[in-house]
């Protein structure tokens, strides 16, 4: 499960995207009828917390890589043919993840690489942090998590004291 583990984290960490999205995700969102990895999908309405239909960009290449090697490995497992509609991530029993099952496989992968407090939300919450960190606009942060509010973006934000010293230096 280490393949399909590692695309995960990449969803996660690389794309902001929830639990309940990822669960959600079909192989067809990612990849096109001949095997190619798309650049882009949209998560539907229904399978988003604020109803609103969010694109999510895979233009990354360590997620698109991540996500190659998952899909050739799943390909070899299964046969050649598998449909594009079936779960994208599945249980070690063949089964589309529920959130709260996917939420247990994040606890797991967390504690074996010795992270006792991180939760399934971590990566989402890392990739706002990180975003904001490297200069990106809250506005843009906003849309790629799919927020309703930048007040709802900023409480993912937290406060980087290297920064807020560079900050107080420059300020007189």
């Amino acid at each position: 499960q280490n393949k399909r583990n590692t695309a995960l984290l990449y969803m996660s960490f690389g794309c902001g995207l929830r639990v309940s999205e990822i669960a959600a995700l079909n192989i067809k969102d990612v990849q096109e009828k001949y095997g190619k990895l798309k650049n882009q999908f949209t998560i539907a309405k229904r399978n988003t917390k604020t109803n609103q239909i969010r694109t999510i960009y895979l233009d990354n290449g360590k997620l698109l890589s991540a996500l190659w090697i998952y899909l050739d490995a799943r390909e070899k497992k299964e046969g050649e043919l598998y449909s594009l509609s079936a779960p994208l991530f599945k249980s070690r029993n063949g089964y589309r993840f529920s959130p709260n099952s996917l939420q247990q496989v994040f606890k797991r992968i967390y504690e074996n690489a010795g992270h006792q407090d991180c939760k399934s939300h971590t990566g989402r919450r890392s990739f706002a942090t990180w975003l904001i960190s490297d200069g990106f606009d809250i506005v843009n942060v906003q849309e790629l998590m799919g927020h309703s509010s930048i007040a709802m973006t900023a409480k993912y934000v937290q406060a980087n004291p290297d920064k807020l010293r560079k900050i107080a230096a420059q300020v007189i």
